[in-house]
């Protein structure tokens, strides 16, 4: 795939994972997560997890996608593709809101880990209370 190509851009987060993720049209179907194929970036369902907006529409075969995905695990790193690849449909046809949201595909998941206080051994896990 060559990036000098007209593109849709999106960008997709899940807790520390990032997606910055290319949708190029008429394209073969190909999926390049970091510069590997999908199947061998992700394993399982996050393969399949993360082409989701794409299979709603069936149109797999119509973009080619590259994606660049740092921090977080593969699952949230699939969720980060997932709605970068959302977004960017969003932009080819802005018909595809509905679906989309129906399938909660736009729904950003807000949930990070919270930070550690002072004074607690997480953020909330108190010390353990001592009688004598």
């Amino acid at each position: 795939m060559t990036s000098s190509r007209q593109y849709f851009y999106g960008l997709g987060k899940r807790k520390t994972s990032i997606a910055r993720t290319k949708l190029f049209p008429k394209g073969s179907g190909e999926v390049a997560i970091n510069g590997h194929a999908l199947k061998k970036y992700f394993s399982g369902m996050d393969s399949e997890n993360a082409i989701a907006p794409l299979m709603l529409f069936a149109k797999e075969n119509d973009f080619d996608v590259e994606a660049m995905v740092e921090g977080g695990g593969k699952s949230s790193q699939s969720d980060a593709v997932r709605l970068g690849i959302s977004r960017a449909l969003l932009l080819s046809d802005p018909e595809m809101r509905l679906e989309l949201k129906r399938a909660g595909f736009l729904h950003r998941d807000p949930r990070i880990k919270e930070r550690k206080k002072p004074g607690l051994k997480r953020a909330r896990r108190a010390p353990q209370w001592q009688k004598r």
